[in-house]
């Protein structure tokens, strides 16, 4: 409460977002959204070395049982990723948000606080020591890894008398995303097989994801973003401090909890499929902010409906920006979300919680 009497700004700023992200800038920017989702998620199975026509696309979209022999099976053959990229993003998005309500840091993020590390690790131990090599095998791997990170990184920033700060918690993550990669780069060293292997996830590829790797991961998917959908307002009472949760009937302890279970179940996921993606975390949450304002009841699904144009936007470029070769999506996604998150920076408001 001291905290918020303290920052009379922030609370201005808070009404006046409030204001400004009432009901119809809402509904306007969920049909944007929406509209966007489906034109991206078009051009996906439309766009690569080889292009199809928007007609072609409808006619192999209604007739999936169907082959041509051409393009309808291009088409056909695209449609798992598109799928895989959909959900990545959906997951990233969405654990994103809650982990930058739940740490009130404004640079919270999967790949910042070491729980993509941890799950990259994990994966590359199950590849090196086990000899696993199927994404159903990797799954358990990563959310081991990515539980044991975000359990780490919260007990490290805990030790003081602060407790977890949010800076505290940034700075533990950074280290600790430091420390697990040299460790999976010295793995990655001593065994040449496993180096190749893991080459082409570790730099996040949706390309050659196949329903069979989609449906081994789905129900991780669905229970993390059920879960997660249901703690918009714990976020919001967490954003008051854990006092004035507790005021409002809160339990912080089990709110905390509750998010990190399904953060864990998203992130593992995610990465298990595309490999460790980075940024779509980071700033979706941001752009929404400026756009609906704070209240994460509306953040929580409109970040499942922007992350994924997101990185649907990103795999769609990579496939063409080095024609007849292709760039993973996990390259493309941090080369356009560097400026998009120095944009955010410079633009003070957007940055703040």
């Amino acid at each position: 409460m001291t905290e918020v009497l303290d920052r009379p700004e922030s609370a201005e700023q808070s009404v006046t977002a409030a204001r400004r992200s009432g009901p119809a800038r809402k509904t306007v920017v969920l049909i944007v959204l929406v509209t966007v989702l489906a034109l991206v998620s078009m051009v996906s199975v439309a766009v690569g070395a080889r292009f199809v026509s928007v007609s072609t696309v409808i006619d192999a979209l209604a007739h999936l049982n169907q082959s041509d022999g051409g393009d309808w099976d291009v088409v056909h053959s695209r449609i798992p990723r598109t799928v895989a990229a959909l959900l990545t993003g959906a997951c990233l998005g969405l654990a994103g948000t809650v982990m930058q309500g739940v740490a009130r840091n404004p640079l919270a993020d999967p790949g910042i606080l070491g729980v993509n590390a941890g799950a990259a690790l994990a994966v590359i131990v199950a590849v090196v020591y086990f000899g696993i090599h199927t994404l159903s095998g990797y799954v358990w791997f990563a959310f081991l890894g990515a539980a044991l990170a975000a359990v780490l990184v919260y007990a490290v920033a805990s030790l003081g008398r602060e407790g977890a700060t949010p800076v505290k918690l940034a700075l533990a993550g950074a280290a600790l995303t430091a420390g697990l990669g040299s460790l999976l780069n010295a793995l990655l060293i001593t065994n040449q097989d496993a180096l190749a292997s893991f080459r082409n996830w570790q730099v996040g590829s949706i390309a050659g994801k196949n329903l069979e790797q989609i449906l081994s991961v789905l129900p991780f998917m669905v229970i993390g973003t059920l879960i997660l959908l249901f703690t918009g307002r714990i976020l919001n009472g967490l954003a008051l401090g854990d006092d004035l949760a507790r005021g409002l009937g809160q339990n912080p302890a089990l709110g905390r909890g509750l998010s990190a279970l399904g953060v864990v179940l998203l992130c593992g996921s995610a990465t298990a499929l595309a490999g460790p993606i980075g940024f779509i975390g980071l700033i979706v949450p941001h752009l929404l902010r400026t756009l609906i304002g704070t209240d994460y009841r509306w953040l929580l699904p409109y970040s499942l409906l922007t992350a994924p144009i997101v990185l649907v936007a990103a795999d769609v470029l990579g496939r063409i920006v080095l024609l007849p070769g292709e760039v993973p999506a996990g390259i493309i996604s941090v080369i356009i979300g560097a400026p998009v998150f120095i944009w955010l920076v410079r633009k003070r408001k957007a940055i703040s919680l």
